[in-house]
Formats: C-alpha cells, structure tokens, sequence
C-alpha cells in the first residue's frame, strides 16, 4: 500500500499551578492549523496532571478539528461561489 499525504499533529502543554494549557498545531505540508484547549484542577481534587493533559488536549483537538471544517467551508464557498454550511 502507498503512503499518501501525511498529516502530524503536535501538541505542546504548559502548566501553571493548577491550570493546564495545550495548543494543538495540524502541519499538512502547505499550512499550519492550530487550536488551543485548557484544563483547571478544582483545589479539591487530588494532583493528577495527565488528567488535566487529557481534557486540555481533547479542548484543543476539538478547537483544531472546528478551525479545520471552517477552512474546508471556506474553501467549497470559494469554489462554489456562495455561501455553505458544513454540519459539524
């Protein structure tokens, strides 16, 4: 089987006291894309940063894939010469 495009996704975090940041950047060859998310530790939970990862990553994803269909959107209109809506 022949390897098509690639895409690769990286995702950076930063954490400060009990917030955690993560900012997803899609590279596809020709752009970059990218989308942010958060997480915030409630003081009454215990102290498990994977979980803070964890929702701060799948927000972030969650932004990309929303930024990437408003560029697919965008595009189709561009073609189509009129407005479009894209069911998310």
């Amino acid at each position: 089987m022949s390897k098509g495009r690639v895409w690769t996704v990286e995702i950076v975090f930063t954490e400060d006291e009990d917030r955690t940041r993560a900012d997803a950047v899609l590279e596809t060859g020709t752009e970059a894309i990218s989308g942010w998310g958060r997480s915030r530790r409630n003081p009454a939970d215990p102290d498990v940063p994977v979980i803070g990862e964890d929702l701060a990553a799948s927000r972030a994803l969650s932004d990309l894939a929303h930024h990437l269909l408003h560029e697919a959107a965008s595009a189709i209109e561009d073609f189509e010469r009129r407005p479009v809506r894209l069911p998310s």
